[in-house]
């Protein structure tokens, strides 16, 4: 279910971010604006990239599953743990963040597999944070005055007026 749910964000966000910014191609972007498409793509990355790192954990969870007499342990165990620290394994389950294969040891105690490729986790990280701060930056830039006259009320900025108030 996350994995449906997460395809059908990223599109939907990938979506956004070129509406965002064809629709306002033609006026000739602002800053706010072209980041704030720029993060629409970012977060779609961040999810693209969530949901790869899934796909990874629940190949492993079928892998163990369908496996038959080699199904214990996993072989994501063996490889994570080794031979010998596989042997204690009674169990799995998937962390989902971050998403992991995790066995479970007999008698208490766990550790994690790579469950996928390692850079998923912190390049998933490094977009999300692009994605979120993008438009609290860009929202808290200095205005820059332009054609005001000193001491004028009626100074116009190179930002875009807010519509949503």
């Amino acid at each position: 279910m996350i994995i449906l749910i997460g395809a059908i964000v990223a599109v939907g966000l990938t979506g956004y971010g070129f509406a965002t910014l064809t629709r306002h191609r033609a006026e000739r972007p602002g800053v706010v604006v072209a980041a704030r498409g720029v993060a629409a793509f970012a977060g779609a990355g961040a999810v693209a990239l969530y949901v790869w790192g899934a796909l990874h954990a629940v190949g492993a969870v079928l892998e163990a599953e369908d496996g038959g007499t080699s199904s214990v342990p996993t072989r994501e165990c063996i490889r994570a743990g080794g031979t010998e620290r596989a042997a204690e394994v009674d169990g799995y389950r998937i962390e989902y963040l971050p998403v992991r294969f995790v066995c479970h040891i007999d008698g208490g105690g766990s550790y994690a597999t790579s469950g996928g490729p390692g850079y998923i986790g912190p390049a998933a990280l490094v977009l999300a944070l692009t994605a979120v701060a993008l438009p609290v930056l860009t929202e808290y830039r200095p205005r820059k005055k332009i054609h005001a006259e000193p001491g004028s009320s009626d100074a116009r900025t190179d930002r875009e007026p807010d519509h949503h108030m």
